[in-house]
C-alpha cells in the first residue's frame, strides 16, 4: 500500500538530526533481505511499510510525512539549527530527546503568551572573564534552598527555586531495557530551560548536572553534554565548560570549600583524608569521586594515588550494577516485571503553574493538562480545581 508524502518533511528531518541518506537507509534496511531504495523513501508516495520503518527511526508519528505544509529551517526551530558544533557526538537517542524538549519549549512558550505570563529571564546576563567562584557565591545567596541529607528532596527543593527564577528544568527518564539510550546528562536551551536525565544510581550526579547547566544558563551559553567529574581536572576543556564546572563546584561546596582547601596533601599516610571528603560530600551533594577530582586539580594528590582511589569507586559502582543486573534476570525468572513501575519525572512548580494558569484562562483543555504534567485523568483534580 502507498500513500502520499511531504518528501520536504523527510528532508527536514535528516538536516535537523545531521543525518545523511545513507546513514537512514542502513539504519531502516537493517534485517531486510532486499534493500529499500533511496528513490523508494524520496518518491512523492512510499510503502507505507517504508514509511513505518522510517518513522521508527524519528518517532513523529506518521501524520507528520503527510502533512503538506513545509517546516521551516531556522535557528528558532532547533538548537541543532543554532549550534553546528557540540562538544560530544550526540547519538540518535540524544537528538530525540533535545528535539522533543525543543518542541515542548517552543510549545509552552506560546502557551505561557496566550495565557499572558510574564516567563522571561530575571537573572543578568554573566561573561567568562567573570569569577566563577565569586558568581556562584552571589546566586547561591540568592537561591539556594535548605539543605536535607535527602539528595532526591534537595534536588526538588532545587528546580522549585530554579522555578522562583523564571528557569524551567525537565527531567528524562530512560527505562533500564531502552534502545537507543540518549548519551547525554544535560543541555540548556535558550531563553530558560535546562533538561536533565534521570540518574538511577546517582542524584549526586544529576544535582552537579543542574548546577553545571545553570552556569551555561547564567553564560547565555547553549550546550548539549555528558558530564565527567573527572573533567574537573582536564587541562583541555574549553573556556566555558570550565567556568560552568568551577561555578557549579563552588555553588555546591559553599563554605566547606574552607576545608578544602586546608586540606594537605592527600595519600596513605593521612588516608587520603577519607574521613574529611566523606564529611563534606555529605554536607554538600558532591560526591567524594568529585572532591578527590578537586584535590587533583589542586595538585593535592598524585595522579597515581588518584587513580586508585578512582579505580576501587569504579569497582564499588560496578558491583553495584552486576547486582542490580542479577535482580532484574531473578525477577524475569519469577515472572515480575523488572525494576516496578518507571519513575514519574520531577516537575518543576514553573511548569505547573503555567499549565494551570493557562487551563483557567481557558488556553488549554484537560486533555492537554494531563499531556503536558504527564498525569493520569485521575490524578487531575490534585492540580486543578
Amino acid at each position: 500500500m502507498k500513500i502520499e508524502q511531504n518528501i520536504s518533511r523527510l528532508r527536514y528531518l535528516l538536516a535537523l538530526y545531521k543525518m545523511s541518506v545513507d546513514d537512514l537507509l542502513i539504519i531502516i534496511n537493517e534485517g531486510l533481505k532486499k534493500p529499500i531504495s533511496e528513490e523508494s523513501i524520496f518518491s512523492p508516495e512510499i510503502e507505507l511499510g517504508y514509511l513505518k520503518r522510517i518513522d521508527k527511526v524519528f518517532t513523529k508519528g506518521l501524520h507528520f510525512y503527510l502533512d503538506p505544509k513545509s517546516p521551516e529551517i531556522s535557528k528558532d526551530a532547533s538548537i541543532f539549527f543554532r549550534k553546528q558544533k557540540f562538544d560530544l557526538d550526540l547519538n540518535i537517542g540524544a537528538k530525540k530527546i533535545v528535539n522533543q524538549f525543543e518542541e515542548f519549549k517552543i510549545s509552552l512558550s506560546a502557551i505561557a503568551k496566550l495565557a499572558e505570563l510574564n516567563v522571561d529571564r530575571t537573572l543578568p546576563i554573566y561573561n567568562i572573564t567573570d569569577n566563577p567562584k565569586a558568581v556562584a557565591k552571589q546566586i547561591r545567596n540568592q537561591f539556594y534552598p535548605e539543605f536535607t541529607t535527602d539528595k532526591k528532596e534537595f534536588l526538588k527543593a532545587l528546580i522549585a527555586k530554579f522555578a522562583e527564577n523564571n528557569i524551567l528544568v525537565f527531567e528524562f527518564v530512560e527505562t533500564w531495557n531502552k534502545k537507543d539510550k540518549a548519551n547525554i546528562d544535560g543541555f540548556f536551551l535558550n531563553p530558560n530551560v535546562i533538561v536533565l536525565k534521570r540518574q538511577q544510581t546517582s542524584f549526586r550526579r544529576e544535582i552537579f548536572t543542574l548546577i553545571h547547566e545553570l552556569g551555561h544558563f547564567l553564560l547565555n551559553e547553549e550546550e548539549v553534554e555528558q558530564l565527567d567529574y573527572n573533567s574537573l581536572a582536564k587541562p583541555n576543556l574549553s573556556k566555558i565548560e570550565n567556568w560552568c564546572n568551577e561555578f557549579a563546584y563552588y555553588y555546591l561546596a559553599g563554605s566547606y570549600d574552607n576545608l578544602i582547601d586546608k586540606i594537605d596533601r592527600a595519600d596513605s599516610s593521612n588516608d587520603y583524608h577519607f574521613e574529611i571528603i566523606e564529611k563534606v560530600s555529605n554536607k554538600t551533594h558532591l560526591s567524594q569521586i568529585a572532591l578527590f577530582t578537586r584535590l587533583l586539580f589542586q595538585n593535592k594528590i598524585s595522579k597515581a594515588n588518584y587513580n586508585t582511589i578512582k579505580a576501587d569507586f569504579d569497582e564499588q559502582f560496578k558491583v553495584r550494577q552486576e547486582e542490580e543486573k542479577k535482580q532484574r534476570e531473578l525477577e524475569k525468572q519469577n515472572g515480575i516485571k523488572p525494576g516496578g513501575s518507571t519513575p514519574k519525572p520531577i516537575n518543576s512548580p514553573l511548569l505547573i503553574s503555567t499549565i494551570q494558569t493557562a487551563f483557567y484562562e481557558g488556553v488549554i483543555n484537560e486533555y492537554e493538562v494531563c499531556k503536558r504534567l504527564n498525569i493520569k485523568p485521575d490524578k487531575l483534580e490534585k492540580y486543578i480545581q
